[in-house]
């Protein structure tokens, strides 16, 4: 039998040994290292360019001033990332992404492509709180909500998880508006370059933010035609133009469009894989609060015309919660209505 005072000692070395392991500082951790983040869209649209502001800054608000890059990975309507990040990015806080607002609530709607449970990513927060709209180029006679009543006006998606497919298939479907939906556009910024080509006639889906950034003379120049715009309040710059929760007609219509977008809130997020440790999802989420209420990230969004009405990371994470709580029967009428 070993005498007490051996088996002390032996365990005193094993913890010192260990130690350091665990006692790895947030700054000894990211320094020297590059944090990535994956946009899950092409180059040039609303998403590409608020993870190009948010990549420029981040760093001197993480601990360690890590090197912050900016990569795409587009495909499906940001699915491809968001399977990316579920099952396959690495999980120890050098990872995270953006993909479209509506892509982490396919799994509620049955979208057999999405190998992901949206409530176990760990949501760090929105740059905005937005609207979208639905516009028609300037040469095809289409100005108004009622026009689109009235006559098809073909649009351009993505993929089935995007706002530029769903938008304007639940609106179709609940208010019979006459959308014909073309997929197959990688981003917003191809779908833009399809209507200036005569491809398309119109977008609908498209934020507010990210016309008004991207193309800030189409508005001024009437060179698209809002038609109605969506998501839970109207935007402060377009008081007169129709808003689709008013144009419901039934507490059912109404709880469909509720359902559909909420994610407005929610509108560039940024997610890091499951699994990433508590204390390193806090700092990112920190992190990310600092850099888009920081006044170079400010001035970067207010140079491009892009707004910041940022939504944190737990309010985010509710909201995911509370839409995933939704009402079976409704949530089973609108899955049935975006096919």
């Amino acid at each position: 039998m070993r005498p007490l005072g051996h088996v002390f000692v032996a365990v005193t070395a094993a913890l010192t040994l260990s130690a350091p392991c665990h006692a790895q500082s947030p700054a000894d951790f990211y320094r020297g290292k590059t944090v990535e983040i994956y946009i899950g869209t092409s180059v040039g649209g609303g998403y590409d360019a608020y993870s190009r502001m948010l990549a420029r800054h981040l760093g001197k608000y993480l601990p360690g001033n890590p090197t912050v890059v900016a990569k795409n990975m587009e495909g499906g309507g940001g699915m491809r990332l968001a399977n990316f990040l579920y099952n396959a990015a690495a999980k120890d806080g050098l990872v995270f992404g953006t993909f479209n607002r509506g892509t982490g609530f396919d799994p509620l709607f049955g979208n057999r492509s999405a190998q992901f449970e949206a409530t176990r990513f760990n949501w760090l927060g929105s740059t905005n709180n937005e609207v979208s709209v639905c516009v028609a180029w300037h040469t095809h006679g289409v100005a108004s909500y009622q026009d689109v009543l009235e006559r098809e006006l073909v649009v351009g998606a993505s993929g089935p998880a995007a706002d530029t497919f769903q938008f304007p298939k639940i609106a179709n479907a609940v208010l019979n508006t006459r959308f014909k939906i073309v997929t197959g556009y990688p981003g917003g910024n191809d779908i833009d370059l399809a209507m200036e080509r005569g491809e398309v006639q119109g977008s609908c889906g498209w934020s507010f933010t990210s016309v008004k950034a991207t193309h800030p003379t189409w508005l001024p120049q009437k060179r698209i035609n809002i038609l109605f715009q969506m998501g839970l309040d109207k935007h402060p710059d377009l008081p007169d133009t129709p808003l689709i929760m008013d144009l419901a007609r039934t507490d059912e219509e109404r709880a469909i469009f509720k359902l559909i977008f909420a994610r407005q809130v929610m509108a560039w997020p940024f997610a890091t894989p499951p699994g990433v440790p508590a204390e390193r999802v806090a700092l990112l989420r920190k992190a990310f609060m600092d850099t888009v209420r920081d006044k170079d990230f400010l001035a970067d969004a207010a140079k491009g015309n892009f707004e910041v009405r940022p939504v944190d990371g737990k309010a985010i994470q509710a909201l995911v919660g509370e839409i995933y709580a939704t009402p079976p029967a409704i949530v089973q009428k609108t899955t049935r209505l975006l096919q």
